[in-house]
């Protein structure tokens, strides 16, 4: 073959491969375009989708925070009246449709203005002892620059609720009212936030408000002043000697003979010079008293709530009375186990004793608990957690026999004075000993005073 032919051949097959593979590459190319289209049109969808369904949610949550039930009726009224009278044309169904139809958009213009008000709620106090009754105040001021209609404030206060009515506000004008709230129990009660409504005069639609102001009530228990002295119904170690040893502090206990180890500045001089024999002073301990209150709370060791609630005032008098007095004190009380772990773990719980304050807002909170450790295991802990007690008091209910509080006693270190107060609202009061355990029984929270006081004269 020519050599002409031959490249013209390889030309040809030159410029047919490149056209092949321009050709796959032009497909392919076309092939990538359209996937990237198809999954441009995907993501767009998806996007599309959820900004319609979170749409759709939040109208859900505001139909359900703004319509009422009686709201709900009438808008399906209006949709399903409406529907059949134009499909049907049934007149009769057209009208009732347009009327609830209508009745709604009436209602709508009373929702305005909902977030107008400034309100500003104030405690006369925010302590006050169980029983008793707190005043406030509430103010409710107009800061826009429109006039606001009537409305409705809502102040949640524990588990119930207070309502009050606003008058029509002009801008800038103010509505006072006082605030009252009734008796509560003890415990801590919270008060707000305070909460603006505004609703149509049919009920149809609701629009709410909430501010953050909220207040904490604490509800102190009950106490009994009790004499300073009470304490010294057993034993008052106020800087007073101990049995305990020392080879320094300040009562002189007794001369002993030197061993190595001992001070030179306690030598005594004269009977080294009597006996021939190097001898040392050695004191008795002398230490302040301390003091433990130990308050049962599981729900078993009372026969009701009235019972615990003697027995949290009768805790309470005595840790206000030793605090008063300067008193180291310790104040111990079960706390909450979770059932899962119940018998593996243990646990007690310290209230704040810096002040009388800071203590009886710890007594506000307290609760009996299902699953919590028996009192003589409260005992030991707190026995554990306090070296050289000198007095504990120890308040159960009268569902707590004596058999075990001689072994709640038992927990404490055998120098420790322990004396056990027992609320029981059905018996008289008495105190009787029991085994080295001085015993107290109270019907009322008088009954704590008397005793106390005629424990310390005997």
């Amino acid at each position: 073959m020519p050599e002409t032919d031959l490249t013209a051949s390889r030309v040809t097959r030159t410029s047919a491969g490149t056209m092949r593979t321009a050709s796959r590459t032009s497909i392919t190319s076309t092939a990538v375009r359209r996937r990237r289209r198809v999954v441009r049109a995907i993501v767009r969808a998806t996007e599309l989708w959820r900004l319609l369904a979170d749409a759709v949610v939040a109208a859900g949550r505001w139909a359900g925070r703004t319509v009422r039930p009686a709201g709900t009726v009438v808008a399906a009224a209006a949709t399903v009246g409406l529907l059949l009278g134009i499909l049907f044309g049934w007149v009769e169904w057209m009208v009732a449709g347009s009327a609830a139809l209508l009745l709604l958009a009436m209602s709508i213009p009373f929702l305005f203005s909902a977030r107008a008000y400034d309100v500003d709620l104030a405690l006369q106090h925010e302590r006050v002892v169980a029983g008793n009754g707190v005043t406030g105040r509430i103010v409710v001021r107009n800061d826009s620059a429109r006039p606001a209609l009537p409305g409705r404030l809502d102040i949640p206060v524990g588990r119930g609720l207070v309502e009050f009515a606003v008058p029509f506000l002009r801008p800038g004008h103010t509505s006072a009212e006082p605030f009252e709230v009734p008796p509560l129990p003890r415990g801590v009660v919270r008060i707000g936030p305070v909460t603006t409504v505004r609703s149509d005069p049919v009920g149809l639609l609701r629009r709410a408000h909430t501010f953050d102001d909220v207040h904490d009530l604490f509800v102190h228990p009950r106490t009994v002043g009790l004499p300073s002295t009470s304490a010294g119904l057993i034993r008052d170690l106020e800087g007073a000697a101990t049995r305990r040893l020392v080879d320094a502090d300040m009562s002189f206990h007794a001369i002993r003979e030197y061993v190595p180890g001992d001070a030179r500045r306690q030598v005594h001089w004269k009977s080294t010079a009597k006996t021939g024999r190097l001898m040392v002073r050695q004191y008795e301990e002398s230490r302040r008293s301390r003091m433990a209150v130990v308050l049962a709370a599981a729900t078993t060791e009372y026969t009701d709530a009235d019972e615990y609630e003697l027995a949290v005032s009768a805790a309470a008098s005595l840790g206000l009375r030793a605090v008063r007095d300067a008193r180291d004190i310790d104040v111990v009380t079960g706390s909450e186990i979770p059932r899962v772990v119940k018998g593996r773990l243990r646990a007690i719980r310290h209230l704040p004793v810096a002040s009388p304050r800071a203590m009886l807002d710890g007594f506000s909170g307290l609760e009996r608990h299902d699953d919590t450790m028996p009192v003589e295991d409260v005992c030991r802990l707190a026995s554990e957690a306090n070296e050289r007690l000198s007095i504990a008091f120890v308040v159960v209910g009268s569902a707590v026999p004596v058999s075990r509080l001689r072994l709640a006693a038992l927990a404490f270190p055998a120098d420790t004075a322990v004396a056990a107060v027992i609320c029981d609202e059905r018996a008289h009061p008495r105190m009787q000993s029991v085994a080295g355990l001085t015993v107290l029984t109270i019907g009322t929270l008088d009954d704590l005073s008397g005793l106390l006081v005629r424990g310390a004269a005997s």
